[in-house]
């Protein structure tokens, strides 16, 4: 029988964080969003540190102000929940689950580069099409992949 293979978030997570600056506007990080294809961004403090994340629902709840002049500071989640790219798949999906979030910030190990910085997100979607992915090789002997 064959064993059960670990999956870990970093052979799943989107690998690249799009970054903005905390001074941006929501206006202008929406703009980035759309252009990208994406569904939240980082926002970094003057030292590149993550400060926040932005995701797409967090404009909505503001989609009746003056973007043009609203900081994404302002609608920032300011508790970025994260794990490394050595978590398992399930501690990582565990997480996401116990916190009711849809996303988690994948950062550097410790003494890796620039320790703790964004490095990938993993997505409820991610893991998804991970659990997809291995059902379909089970019942067919072919790999797959999904990216």
């Amino acid at each position: 029988m064959k064993q059960k293979e670990i999956v870990r978030v970093k052979d799943v997570m989107t690998r690249g964080v799009i970054t903005i600056p905390l001074k941006s506007t929501v206006k202008e990080m929406a703009e980035i969003m759309a252009n990208k294809g994406i569904s939240a961004v980082a926002l970094v403090g003057s030292d590149g540190g993550t400060v926040g994340v932005v995701s797409e629902m967090d404009i909505l709840k503001v989609i009746d102000e003056d973007l043009n002049n609203l900081p994404a500071e302002n609608i920032m989640s300011h508790y970025v929940e994260s794990v490394g790219p050595n978590t398992t798949l399930k501690e990582a999906a565990e997480i996401m689950c116990k916190k009711r979030i849809h996303r988690v910030l994948v950062l550097s190990e410790k003494y890796v580069g620039a320790s703790y910085r964004p490095i990938g997100i993993l997505s409820a979607s991610d893991i998804v099409k991970q659990i997809s992915c291995a059902t379909l090789e089970l019942l067919t002997n072919c790999k797959c992949s999904n990216k």
